[in-house]
């Protein structure tokens, strides 16, 4: 009887340890934490103008589509900014045939300068040479050489006034670029008048009323997108060393019982949490005790209908007997 007692408390004992042994290894090839979350993009919505709100298309936790209107901002004052720009573009468009017209007139009269400084100059020449032979007064060789003077000063005057012509018509090219440039800033804030979706997902902290004045690029809510999901996961220090990028992993999220969603190990945190915290711990003090650290681990989440909110608890357990994605 003692025997038979020593016998089932060995098997006890036996069973124990072996479990216990299957256990710790099936811990070191599958690790596994429960200090996981599933995330998503999170997009802060704000306008990139200011005004009042008119109108509010959307409600709290409403799924919406990439492109659809959610909030719009009263035009009136950037439709009038538009007319504006408008205006001045058209003006500075039409006077620009007329800066042309002055520029050609003012050459051709630099051209008429030109023959008439040519004249002037040979019937000088003529005149000196019958001045030289003694064929003509010196009042006529005056007179020709004042005429040649005016002759080049009607070619400065015109050259003046074709510098005057050409700098007028470049002023107005500036003044139409600039013109057509805030144009295109007044159509931009009128588009801006209306924010829009940019990709589908849910609306989140969402309090924004019609009548709101609202300034620009103040977070007014989020949207929480639908498309890409993944999980951090915080895992022990011990198990990094067996972690690998491109590992294959299983997931549960406590909001979907019952279902196992897969995933792939995306990256390895360059830092625990502790590191990173707004208050890290002070360890160089004499009441140091040594805790195992935990560091994120970035799970990216295969496609899945199973529908999913940032924030959400999950379980993860890691297949280290898998080999790591090749060039990692």
């Amino acid at each position: 009887m003692k025997f038979f007692k020593l016998a089932v408390v060995s098997a006890v004992i036996a069973s124990i340890g072996g479990g216990l042994w299957l256990y710790w290894q099936h811990s070191a090839l599958f690790p596994s934490t429960q200090d996981a979350y599933v995330q998503g993009n999170i997009v802060t919505m704000a306008a990139q103008v200011p005004g009042r709100v008119v109108a509010v298309k959307v409600v709290e936790n409403q799924h919406v589509k990439t492109g659809d209107v959610l909030v719009e901002i009263d035009p009136s004052i950037f439709e009038n900014a538009v007319a504006s720009a408008q205006a001045q573009v058209q003006s500075a468009g039409e006077a620009e045939g007329a800066f042309a017209s002055q520029v050609d007139a003012a050459g051709a009269a630099l051209t008429s300068a030109r023959a008439s400084l040519d004249a002037a100059t040979n019937q000088m020449a003529r005149t000196q040479t019958l001045a030289d032979r003694g064929d003509v007064s010196s009042a006529v060789l005056d007179s020709a050489r004042a005429t040649q003077a005016q002759a080049r000063a009607g070619v400065d005057g015109a050259q003046a006034q074709l510098a005057q012509a050409r700098a007028a018509m470049v002023a107005n090219r500036q003044t139409l670029v600039s013109a057509q440039a805030q144009l295109a800033t007044a159509r931009t804030n009128l588009k801006h008048t209306q924010i829009i979706a940019p990709s589908d997902g849910w609306i989140a902290n969402l309090s924004l009323r019609v009548g709101a004045t609202i300034p620009a690029y103040q977070p007014l809510f989020s949207l929480v997108e639908d498309q890409v999901w993944w999980v951090d996961a915080n895992f022990k220090e011990t198990d990094l060393g067996r972690i690998k990028v491109g590992q294959p992993a299983s997931i549960t999220v406590d909001m979907l019982p019952g279902v196992t969603l897969t995933g792939k190990v995306q990256s390895l945190g360059a830092g625990s949490g502790a590191t990173f915290a707004l208050l890290p711990p002070q360890n160089a003090s004499g009441n140091w005790v040594k805790v195992t650290q935990r560091f994120p681990v970035r799970i990216e989440l295969a496609p899945s209908s199973d529908p999913l909110r940032a924030g959400a608890s999950a379980s993860v357990t890691i297949d280290t007997t898998a080999p790591a994605r090749a060039g990692q």
